[in-house]
């Protein structure tokens, strides 16, 4: 059975850091490339940052980079997603996602297969 549990998020200021983690199976977090993704309010689901298992693979949404980095610890089974200079339109909750990586062109994106529960991240301006 697949597992992916999220944690970290809050509420912060605009400009703050928070950082999310997610906890996978071992077996997953081998055979997936892991991800994260959010949805606001009234809006879409959307992706955010990949990050696959050798490193080799991975990608930022525009609207994050350099504020968000993904990383893993694969030792631990671990997932993260660092995000600065947090900005009131950041606000949604966050989802941990395992999948299939696909590429647009220069850019990556994730299909996923498995989904976390969602934690929520709040940016007070």
């Amino acid at each position: 059975q697949v597992q992916l549990v999220e944690s970290g998020g809050g509420l912060v200021q605009a400009g703050g850091s928070l950082r999310l983690s997610c906890a996978a199976s071992g077996r997953t977090f081998r055979n997936y490339a892991m991800g994260w993704f959010r949805q606001a309010p009234g809006k879409e689901r959307e992706f955010v940052a990949l990050l696959n298992w050798s490193g080799s693979i991975t990608g930022h949404a525009d609207s994050v980079k350099g504020r968000f980095t993904i990383s893993r610890d694969n030792a631990n089974y671990t997932m993260y997603l660092q995000m600065n200079s947090l900005k009131s339109e950041d606000t949604a909750v966050y989802y941990c996602a395992a999948g299939d990586p696909v590429s647009y062109g220069s850019s990556w994106s994730l299909t996923p297969r498995y989904w976390g529960q969602g934690t929520q991240v709040t940016v007070s301006s």
